[in-house]
């Protein structure tokens, strides 16, 4: 019988009828891990205290759903909500669900892999302090290095994250600031799925570069739309993705203001996904990845989106920063060291397209490479 291992996380299925408190990047990656898992000839079971946050959603009891013959989804009961009190009260009925769960069907000394999560703690702190399982911790960033949630939540979040026995960090740079006992650990910065060519281009001798994520201005979302400004009609920068509605205004207010002093095409092009979203990035060219270069988290986290971007052909014009600087993957890169649309502009114009690049190939590699070092993690 092969070997099963539990994941813990705040996760849904893509195609969900009703949304729960999940996050579509963390969905990407622990779908990846757990295949990786699989690959290794073990089974998975994935449990997800995620709630609904539908507020018209229905009153729902735990469900079991197997997504393939290696991989089963265990979703945590939940209820709808029409006010913040009630709203709160679902909050802490996931978090006790997932303690009585763990408590019921963990035990000494297994093996268990959980995504951090600040939401996660109590639960599988107080779990592993009765069980005393394993823990495998996934460690994606500090989220207190992201949001200053005060001393005591910060003092909470690192006292967790050193009470597990082994991890998985998505940056060299996690791995030094925290893992100071030497645990066994395992570096993974995204997922690295290399996808097949499409064969699809725009076909209007333009090059195309693109900034796909959040609008959310410490991102650097309206900096890469800025840069339109110092390119001339050769270029066409396209932005897709996701923001709140006054991000989204904001941002294509900026973009007809830079359209008036560039014969660059800039536009918004709304918000892909899947498949249509693999298509669009591989009619690009280039893929930007910017963000505000002194923020506390660059340290820590590893910007998602540079994988994207190589595991579907482009070149990657990036911030400098440690946590790709110090990656495997960071020769591959164009890199821009102060934050202002110029130097991004720069950047773009700097990128050689003559010679050989195909950046699935290191992608394949990663591939293998952590594929290996999770087995090798889960057999220690």
């Amino acid at each position: 019988m092969n070997k099963e291992i539990k994941y813990i996380g705040f996760y849904d299925l893509v195609d969900s009828k009703i949304q729960r408190s999940s996050c579509l990047a963390a969905v990407n990656k622990m779908n990846y891990i757990a295949n990786a898992i699989t690959r290794s000839g073990m089974k998975v079971q994935i449990v997800s205290p995620a709630w609904f946050v539908d507020k018209s959603a229905p009153n729902t009891q735990k469900q079991t759903i197997h997504i393939n013959e290696d991989i089963t989804l265990v979703l945590a009961p939940s209820f709808s909500t029409k006010n913040k009190l009630t709203n709160k009260l679902k909050y802490y009925f996931s978090q006790l669900w997932m303690f009585f769960w763990l408590i019921n069907n963990v035990q000494k000394d297994e093996e268990i892999i959980a995504y951090h999560s600040l939401a996660l703690i109590r639960p599988l702190y107080w779990a592993k302090k009765i069980k005393k399982f394993n823990l495998i911790y996934e460690v994606e960033e500090i989220y207190t290095d992201v949001i200053n949630y005060g001393k005591l939540k910060r003092r909470s979040e690192f006292k967790m994250i050193n009470y597990a026995d082994k991890y998985i960090f998505s940056t060299e740079l996690l791995n030094e600031k925290i893992n100071k006992d030497g645990k066994p650990y395992t570096i993974i910065y995204g997922t690295y799925k290399a996808e097949k060519d499409r064969n699809v281009k725009f076909n209007d001798d333009k090059i195309h570069v693109v900034y796909a994520g959040t609008f959310d201005p410490r991102k650097g979302g309206s900096t890469a739309a800025a840069a339109g400004e110092y390119l001339d009609e050769k270029y066409h920068i396209h932005i897709i993705g996701f923001g709140s509605e006054d991000e989204k205004t904001a941002l294509q207010n900026l973009i007809k203001e830079v359209s008036k002093k560039t014969k660059c095409t800039v536009t918004y092009d709304g918000l892909y996904n899947g498949e249509e979203y693999i298509k669009f990035l591989q009619k690009c060219d280039i893929g930007l990845s910017t963000q505000t270069p002194n923020a506390e988290y660059n340290d820590t986290s590893f910007p998602s989106k540079v994988l994207s971007y190589m595991a579907n052909g482009l070149r990657v014009v990036s911030i400098r920063i440690k946590a790709i600087e110090k990656a495997k993957i960071s020769k591959l890169l164009y890199y821009y060291d102060k934050d202002c649309p110029n130097e991004i502009a720069k950047a773009i114009k700097s990128i050689d397209y003559n010679g050989d690049y195909d950046s699935r190939v290191i992608i394949k590699a990663l591939d293998t490479e952590f594929t290996q070092d999770l087995k090798h993690l889960l057999e220690v």
